[in-house]
């Protein structure tokens, strides 16, 4: 039973935002880093993904949609994401085979929160969506048929930080990594015994500038410019993924 956990969402292939989070004394420190899933499809795939093997077993992994989404632009069905596309041509087979064998939930014992089920963004879909002020009656939808013992889900996929309770059970998002909906910065959750919703700030300039000269991706100034600096409000991204969560 890991009694802490560092959960890290959504890195979408950022590595100077990835380094900043793990040079973080308590990620350090932590028993165990669970990724839930969005891991390499950005600007930096190849580099995020060598830097989290390296870590070996102190990582657990949790695929995503976008993760599933760089195997299949490789096997000839393209993404509808640009930088998705030019990722999966990034990537090496060692690679490939990792994100193709991601498990879409892992859920493990955790000190202070119990049977804790870790998705991307529902228990049930990878795509599907939940917000902070989602409906119950759509949480009860997506959580049909999860074991009544779990107490804790901890998901990602919308890139905005929460924690709120949905029928007396715990739902945490820790944000995103790498394109954070809300403010500039590293966004991640502490797991046990209790929740600490976290923000790594680090110089978001000195980042945009590494992401522009290190990747070989065409737009990568103009993507880094974008969404490492956070460029959209939390109220902008409710308003656009509300539709998707059935309201």
């Amino acid at each position: 039973m890991p009694n802490r956990v560092a959960v890290l969402s959504d890195i979408h292939g950022v590595l100077p935002a990835l380094e900043a989070v793990l040079a973080e004394p308590d990620v350090a420190a932590a028993d165990l880093i669970m990724l839930t899933g969005d891991i390499a499809a950005g600007p930096q795939p190849v580099e995020v993904l060598d830097v989290l093997a390296g870590l070996g077993d102190r990582v657990c992994w949790v695929g995503g949609n976008a993760d599933r989404e760089l195997v299949e632009a490789r096997s000839g069905r393209p993404a509808s994401i640009e930088v998705s596309n030019w990722a999966a041509g990034q990537l090496r087979d060692d690679h490939l085979a990792r994100l193709a064998a991601l498990p879409p939930t892992v859920t493990l014992e955790i000190d202070g929160l119990g049977p804790t089920l870790f998705c991307h963004a529902t228990p049930r879909d990878d795509e599907e969506v939940v917000l902070v002020d989602s409906r119950m009656e759509r949480w009860a939808e997506v959580f049909a048929g999860l074991p009544a013992e779990i107490g804790t889900v901890v998901c990602g996929h919308t890139h905005m930080p929460f924690a709120r309770l949905v029928d007396r059970r715990l739902v945490v998002n820790p944000g995103s990594i790498g394109m954070p909906y809300g403010g500039a910065g590293a966004w991640w959750a502490l797991l046990g015994p209790g929740v600490q919703l976290r923000r790594t700030h680090f110089d978001v300039d000195a980042a945009c500038a590494r992401v522009a000269a290190e990747s070989t991706y065409p737009d990568a100034a103009a993507w880094a410019d974008e969404y490492v600096r956070s460029q959209y409000s939390d109220a902008e991204a409710l308003a656009v993924f509300a539709p998707r969560d059935g309201r």
